[in-house]
């Protein structure tokens, strides 16, 4: 088999499975969203693709699902039935929508999913409130599942969230500094996208009956894919197909935002690096051929494939993790799969 047909067997084992998933999920997340208040209840659907501005059904842009699906992969990994995970995957896709609702108003982004965010639309307060809603639901989710291990679910999902929120601080602190190292930028983009995606396969495993070393090791293995998926959306961030990510082109440049190959370029110690500085610490907003310029430096300088070259590694440490775990074939094919996918998307 060549690489080619390997990967194209890998898209569609994964497509498979982020299908699957959603459909074993969501109808559990809509019945959770639908016990909010009522204006609480309109925003989260409109963010989540169910409805449109004014409350009524549509069928937008629902997201890729792949932490819920890295919940139930993770239940099956250790023998367990994903059914018994579905609490759990529907708490994490909460919490990763908290996370995007508040994300959105912070960083000012105008589209998400190819619509207008909800901030947009809403207006700040309420897609707040909404962000807040949903971060409340999922412990309830959690606590309310009747699963032996709920309490200890709760806390492993508190964990996450304070984690996710330091890092969150860190990225919005990092817009204010010119002295970001590289250490520290990883640091921020393993608690901002690693440290959730490893909750999701420990849920999976803790809720699967998995033993305390196949729950490390899941864990591990979603945190390290979690590092790798924010180097591969950083890139997109920069070079990324707007018609594919949803997002202007240049749009991390675009608010001087220090994502990972923009940092690793700007810590390069070269000419070239030295020069992005020079654009991307002066007051002025960059103009569009600026931008241009800014994303060419990022890689002369080094940092695109520097990036992509960490995302690589990062997924074969990944890998090795998910081995250790001694997971159900079935389910270690899957979770490789998307492991792959993760690592080479487009949007």
């Amino acid at each position: 088999m060549t690489t080619m047909q390997q990967d194209a067997n890998r898209a569609g084992q994964a497509f498979e499975a982020l299908t699957s998933s959603r459909t074993m999920v969501e109808p559990a997340l809509r019945a959770a969203v639908d016990r909010l208040p009522g204006r609480m209840r309109q925003v989260a659907g409109y963010h989540l693709g169910w409805l449109d501005e004014r409350g009524n059904p549509v069928r937008a842009d629902r997201g890729k699902a792949m932490r819920p699906t890295m919940v139930l992969l993770s239940a099956s990994a250790v023998g367990g039935d994903p059914a018994d995970a579905v609490p759990a995957a529907v708490a994490v896709e909460l919490v990763h929508n908290f996370s995007l609702l508040h994300d959105d108003v912070m960083d000012g982004d105008v589209t998400r999913r190819h619509r207008p965010t909800a901030w947009t639309v809403f207006g700040n307060a309420t897609a707040i409130l909404a962000g807040d809603a949903l971060l409340t639901l999922a412990s309830d989710v959690l606590a309310s599942s009747q699963h032996p291990e709920a309490a200890n679910a709760v806390r492993m999902l508190s964990s996450a969230v304070l984690a996710l929120i330091d890092g969150q601080n860190s990225d919005l602190e990092f817009e204010m500094r010119a002295d970001v190292d590289l250490a520290a930028c990883q640091r921020m983009a393993r608690d901002k996208t690693g440290a959730l995606l490893g909750c999701a396969c420990a849920l999976g495993a803790l809720h699967g009956g998995g033993s305390p070393e196949q729950i490390t090791r899941m864990r591990s293995f979603g945190e390290r894919l979690g590092l790798a998926f924010q180097h591969i959306d950083d890139l997109l961030g920069i070079w990324g197909d707007p018609a594919m990510t949803g997002k202007p082109v240049f749009s991390d440049l675009r608010t001087r935002k220090k994502t990972l190959p923009v940092v690793s370029a700007l810590t390069s110690g070269s000419s070239t690096g030295q020069r992005l500085a020079s654009l991307y610490y002066r007051e002025q907003p960059l103009v569009s051929g600026e931008l241009a310029q800014a994303a060419e430096l990022v890689t002369l300088a080094g940092g695109r494939a520097w990036s992509q070259a960490q995302a690589d590694e990062l997924l074969a440490a990944a890998l090795t993790d998910l081995r250790r775990a001694e997971p159900e074939e079935d389910a270690a094919e899957a979770l490789t799969a998307l492991a792959h996918l993760v690592t080479r998307r487009d949007h």
